[in-house]
């Protein structure tokens, strides 16, 4: 596995990651926990520090204005980028208030402003695109996050980022299982959601399940 003994994880974002940390320990109930509890679990020689980075309702406008203190103030070895969701549902449940959303033009600028502060400082960032749980590509807010989604890629491509496709992953959930199974508004995952966010995260880390310690 990729992470160390004493290194620490910073997992920026909005209510996906924070998933209402302020009641869970400062952990949340989402897939930062699962994160936390599977490396607690499966490496208990390790001490990995995990921080919970996420705040409700962020777009990638908040969390660039509190990048400093909740993120690179921590100086951590690992952060994890999960934003966009509400960049673009601020388009659609709000289309009399644009100045709540943010344009794609402006989401790859600050996602950019992010990463470009991290160079140098830690070993990895993990860019996780942002998502919406409805299999039909055509649906017009779907639509919609694909081109946030692929402005993720490109920058992960650009950076060396490592690059996790949310997207693409319950895409291939979805082949089995109704997205109400895990998220009845599409977006905000229950526990079984989180679990499965956190094992694709993990996949990307050189986790392994059957580590003998």
């Amino acid at each position: 596995m990729i992470f160390q003994n004493n290194e620490h994880i910073v997992f920026a974002g909005d209510s996906v990651t924070d998933m209402e940390k302020a009641q869970y320990e400062n952990m949340g109930r989402g897939y930062v926990r699962v994160v936390n509890n599977m490396l607690s679990a499966y490496y208990p020689e390790l001490s990995i520090r995990v921080t919970n980075s996420g705040i409700s309702g962020n777009t990638s406008r908040d969390l660039l204005n509190r990048w400093e203190k909740d993120v690179l103030a921590y100086k951590p070895d690992y952060v994890s980028i999960c934003i966009g969701v509400n960049d673009v549902w601020r388009q659609f449940d709000n289309p009399a208030g644009k100045i709540f959303a943010v344009e794609i033009d402006e989401y790859e600028s600050n996602l950019k402003k992010m990463v470009d502060s991290l160079q140098g400082k830690v070993k990895k960032v993990f860019i996780m695109t942002p998502y919406y749980m409805e299999p039909c590509k055509q649906d017009v807010m779907r639509a919609k996050m694909d081109e946030y989604g692929a402005v993720c890629k490109k920058i992960a491509e650009k950076y060396d980022c490592e690059f996790i496709d949310l997207q693409a992953m319950f895409d291939k959930y979805f082949k089995y299982k109704h997205s109400s199974y895990i998220a009845w508004d599409r977006v905000h995952p229950n526990t079984i959601g989180a679990t499965i966010i956190a094992r694709e995260f993990l996949s990307h880390c050189d986790f392994d399940p059957y580590h003998k310690y």
